[in-house]
């Protein structure tokens, strides 16, 4: 496979390529991921090197991007010397990211419902900047008095960012937890569900305060409204039950 300027019929394949890249990069993907990825589907399985060569991105990138992939759902590791990669079926992968998305819009839904029956003109802040983002989600943890629930497909961000500030609240008595990706370390003492196929971050505190944030990080809608937080709250409570099912 080769992502260099082709055309067959009226159809640039480059295009083609950048369009598919571009989107995999609103899913949470950076751009070498989403090129591994393409990678792996047009090859249907193979190892760093080889998925590098066909990315055209260096093999020590290629490593990372296939080990990132793994931990977001998009891609499997084989047993042996050296690691064989499979993709995740793109079907598969459409049927769970249109399932995120719904989950979303059913969100949305519940924002503009409440604003209706209400009557409150703003309900939803937003916050633009992942340092601001990052910087919010340390003062909820602060701030909660009972408990604090996150469900992300990049907790270690956070962790990385506010570990102590999760081991303090733990320390006070604070019932933490964390909805996340397989694998991804945790705070001793907090309550952990793994899940797959995590895209965005949500974040409820003490049922009154909650914040949605997008894969990157870079942008939150953050409410104080107990009505829409505590309907933001049902919603991880039923991705709990169902994760144990």
């Amino acid at each position: 496979m080769s992502v260099g300027s082709m055309e067959v019929g009226d159809v640039d394949l480059m295009e083609e390529y950048d369009k598919i890249v571009g989107v995999l990069h609103t899913l949470g993907l950076s751009n070498y991921e989403a090129r591994v990825y393409i990678a792996l589907v047009a090859h249907g399985f193979g190892d760093a090197e080889t998925i590098a060569g066909t990315a055209r991105i260096p093999r020590t990138s290629s490593y990372k991007a296939l080990q990132s992939l793994c931990s977001k759902g998009f891609a499997f590791s084989t047993s042996g010397r050296p690691s064989v990669y499979k993709p995740e079926l793109p079907e598969r992968m459409k049927k769970k990211i249109l399932g995120e998305v719904s989950d979303a819009f059913d969100k949305l839904s519940l924002v503009h419902e409440i604003a209706r029956d209400k009557g409150e003109p703003q309900l939803v802040f937003t916050i633009t900047g992942k340092s601001r983002v990052i910087d919010k989600i340390g003062e909820l943890v602060d701030k909660s008095s009972e408990k604090f629930v996150v469900a992300t497909p990049t907790f270690s961000e956070i962790r990385e960012a506010h570990m102590k500030r999760l081991e303090a609240a733990i320390r006070r008595g604070i019932r933490v937890t964390v909805i996340t990706e397989p694998g991804q370390k945790v705070p001793e003492g907090a309550e952990v569900h793994f899940r797959k196929g995590l895209i965005a971050t949500d974040i409820i505190v003490d049922g009154s305060e909650a914040l949605l944030a997008s894969p990157d990080l870079n942008a939150c809608g953050f409410t104080d409204n107990p009505y829409l937080a505590r309907h933001l709250e049902d919603f991880l409570s039923i991705m709990i039950s169902h994760g144990r099912e």
